[in-house]
């Protein structure tokens, strides 16, 4: 799939197409405003310009949502996978051919840059392929026969789903995350995330025109009312959620409150990378910059390496290259494709990076690289912060303890291999890490005693189809991306035959 829009003149014109027009909710199969009118505003992060009124479901909004997955749940659960497959390759399908829309609006509403969410739109397109090419997995299992009995398994779909996702990837998580409950036979109410909604909005749209009523059901509204009302339901029996480690505390105590609900938590991370003396420094500092998600979505990922444990050997070699290559970073605006590195999505979320970059500075971090808002007219409006980096970080400080959720990398010289082992698995997050060394017994011994439930070895960020990802302690609860995400969204029924 490739974009046919190249120009900053044509992205704009599309931006334009697409933003003078009227937003709705998806629920029951119709396009729909909150039932009591209520509406919050949605600007861009990097201009401060009106975008949008966008519904505000209220908890009336949420149980007609249920209520509509609830009754659409009896008809599409007596679907045969193959056949649901086949609606869900026509949806994928259609999908594709929106690449550009889906891009356009979440660079003006979330800030991203326009080309990397283009690749959001392949990415996502390419994991809902292999969802989709997995329905005939959802096996049961026979068991060896205890005497004249006879045993097996079957796996049943719990019925209504409850997705609740982020604004870093808003258009990815959208489309991706709603078929693997759907292959399975369930259904689904996604809430979109608040601070950049449109593009989950388009794709009600899709949704509406080619899936059964109430298949997917699309709400808006932000955490405290909608959310909550969500994860509350009584009807809502299965939870996933990509989310900060707080939401997912949230979630956690709020859905046991009102019964016991299956989750899914894919949660926050202070990620760690460690570069051996002999690691292919090249390559590592590329990684680095790759790790720490700059030119994705401005740090403001769960699995940045946002902690860059350098050998002391290497450290001045390292820094060096390191900026060097920062430097090289193109920061503008999201519209523009030539645009690396955007702005962040909101105005509480440029307070808090860059307190924490005053903390750092109070603290003792030495700042070696940005921590402030980029030169040029072209920024003052909008929250770009420079991709920032501070040396000389011990594990006392705020920026190596705390999730930061920006561009701001932290680096941390080590010597002792027991010690940075230590440093690495000091903190109660295991998302990610990253380990860089060409001794493959280095690498065998540092896998194994890294907490982290998905480590790469010489590379960073990257996720591949098929590849589960999961979290370590209190960086999630369950499997994505993988077949045992379709499975989780089945309960497995065991069933006893008695032959005499």
């Amino acid at each position: 799939m490739s974009s046919v829009v190249q120009s900053t003149k044509d992205w704009a014109a599309l931006k334009e197409k697409l933003l003078h027009r009227e937003w709705k909710m998806l629920i029951g199969g119709n396009l729909v405003g909150s039932v009591s009118g209520t509406t919050y505003i949605t600007y861009s992060p990097s201009t401060g310009e009106f975008l949008a009124d966008i519904p505000f479901a209220q908890k009336e909004d949420v149980e007609l949502a249920v209520e509509a997955a609830k009754q659409a749940f009896e008809v599409w659960k007596k679907v045969p996978p193959l056949e649901r497959a086949k609606k869900l390759k026509v949806l994928i399908e259609e999908f594709k051919k929106h690449a550009d829309e889906y891009a356009v609006l979440d660079a003006v509403d979330g800030g991203n840059p326009v080309s990397a969410m283009v690749s959001d739109v392949q990415l996502a397109a390419d994991m809902m392929e292999y969802t989709v090419g997995l329905a005939t997995e959802i096996k049961g299992e026979t068991i060896p026969s205890t005497g004249s009995n006879w045993h097996l398994t079957k796996r049943e779909p719990y019925g209504v789903i409850g997705r609740i996702i982020p604004y870093n990837h808003p258009i990815m998580f959208a489309a991706s995350k709603i078929v693997a409950p759907l292959i399975a036979g369930n259904t689904v109410v996604l809430k979109a995330p608040d601070q950049c909604p449109l593009s989950s909005l388009l794709f009600a749209e899709l949704c509406q025109e080619l899936l059964p009523a109430g298949v997917v059901n699309i709400i808006t509204g932000d955490g405290r009312t909608t959310g909550d009302a969500l994860v509350r339901n009584k009807e809502i029996k299965r939870i996933a959620l990509i989310g900060s480690v707080e939401t997912g505390k949230t979630v956690l105590k709020s859905s046991a409150e009102v019964g016991i609900k299956h989750l899914s938590l894919e949660l926050g991370g202070k990620n760690a990378m460690i570069v051996f003396p002999d690691a292919d420094l090249s390559k590592a500092v590329e990684g680095a910059v790759r790790g720490m998600n700059f030119m994705w979505c401005q740090g403001q990922s769960c699995g940045s390496t946002s902690r860059l444990f350098l050998h002391e050997d290497i450290q001045d070699e390292f820094i060096l290259r390191l900026i060097n290559r920062i430097n090289e970073l193109n920061i503008g605006l999201p519209i523009d494709p030539d645009t690396e590195m955007g702005c962040l999505v909101s105005q509480a979320q440029y307070d808090k990076v860059m307190h924490y970059i005053e903390t750092a500075k109070e603290e003792g971090a030495d700042l070696i690289y940005g921590g402030g808002k980029p030169k040029g007219d072209q920024f003052k409006d909008g929250f770009f912060v420079e991709p920032t980096v501070f040396k000389d970080v011990t594990e006392n400080m705020k920026i190596f303890t705390d999730e930061i959720f920006g561009p701001v990398l932290s680096i941390i010289s080590w010597e002792n291999k027991e010690d940075v082992f230590r440093q690495a698995n000091k903190l109660p997050y295991g998302l990610t890490a990253s380990v860089w060394t060409n001794h493959f017994p280095t690498a065998i011994e540092t896998v194994d005693r890294i907490e982290a439930g998905f480590v790469w070895v010489n590379g960073s960020s990257r996720h591949f189809i098929g590849v589960p990802y999961q979290g370590y302690k209190n960086s999630g609860i369950g499997s994505e991306e993988g077949l045992e995400e379709i499975l989780s969204y089945t309960q497995v029924k065991t069933v006893n035959f008695m032959v005499e």
